[in-house]
């Protein structure tokens, strides 16, 4: 069993910057892939990046970020980070970390692949 708690989301205007980060709980972190998903209100959750296990910290977005999001890993601290840059009004929605074990980065678009959720951080973006 594997559990990911969020750090606190938050308010932030527009054009600013936030960085969420996610704990994960046991001895076999270096062994999931990771990824992070958001759902704004009335809509579907969506994918938004992920990053493989093991040493080769291969990474994957969503092409809608645009280079503005940047997911890293710290094995020895069993953390994900979320580095979100240049915010805006449409970014604001619940964000969650996901673990999936032994899955490649991409394949973390694809929901039946996560194993684990963490429960969500309020993320509001002000225009």
């Amino acid at each position: 069993q594997v559990q990911l708690v969020e750090s606190a989301g938050g308010l932030v205007q527009a054009g600013g910057s936030l960085r969420l980060s996610c704990a994960a709980s046991g001895r076999t972190f270096s062994r999931y892939a990771m990824g992070w998903f958001r759902q704004a209100p009335g809509k579907e959750r969506e994918f938004l990046a992920a990053i493989r296990g093991g040493n080769t910290y291969y990474t994957y977005y969503a092409d809608s970020l645009k280079g503005r999001f940047t997911i890293s890993r710290d094995n020895d601290r069993n953390t994900v980070y979320l580095q979100m840059n240049n915010l805006k009004p449409e970014d604001t929605a619940i964000y969650y970390c996901a673990a999936a074990f032994g899955r490649t980065a991409q394949a973390m678009r694809d929901m039946t692949a996560i194993n684990y959720w963490g429960q969500g951080t309020q993320v509001t973006v002000s225009s």
